[in-house]
């Protein structure tokens, strides 16, 4: 009798633990195929603020160096070069992203760059490992200077003139 209630109780604890794995995994499936249409339904980007003192004489010296390339320094697909025009460019595991990624660490639909007043945006489309702007997490639309890494995972990009 002790025996068949042990066993009982083992049975019924292993389908308690296979039920919180599935739904785990179609919680983080749900929520990676779901990234891309979420970020659409979001209201519009915050603007960029205000122009500091000095900066509009920066940003005559830069616009010399505009961004020109989407270069890949790190990861799987490093060397790869995708030159910008004026069309956003999307990055992830998605077949249909402009720079499609292979790293484990990315999403479908992981970020988006977006040009805007002669600079290129930043933006995490709702990622599950996040999107880094050099160290610092990318939390709403953020622009990239020249040269300063992007990362995705173990992936690295930059913009180049």
């Amino acid at each position: 009798m002790p025996e068949e209630l042990v066993l009982t109780v083992a049975r019924i604890g292993f389908l308690v633990l296979l039920w919180i794995f599935v739904f785990t995994v179609v919680g983080v499936i749900r929520r990676d195929l779901f990234a891309g249409v979420r970020s659409r339904l979001v209201a519009a980007p915050r603007r960029v603020g205000a122009v500091a003192p000095g900066a509009a004489a920066a940003a005559k010296v830069r616009k010399g160096r505009a961004a020109h390339q989407l270069v890949v320094t790190a990861g799987a697909l490093a060397g790869t070069k995708i030159t910008l025009g004026e069309q956003p460019i999307t990055i992830g595991r998605a077949e249909d992203s402009t720079l499609v990624i292979t790293d484990d660490y990315a999403s479908a639909r992981h970020a988006r760059l977006v040009p805007r007043s002669g600079q290129w945006l930043l933006e995490d489309l709702g990622s599950t490992n996040g999107t880094y702007l050099d160290r610092a997490k990318v939390s709403g639309p953020t622009p990239v200077p020249l040269g300063v890494p992007i990362r995705i995972g173990r992936t690295a990009l930059e913009l180049r003139p």
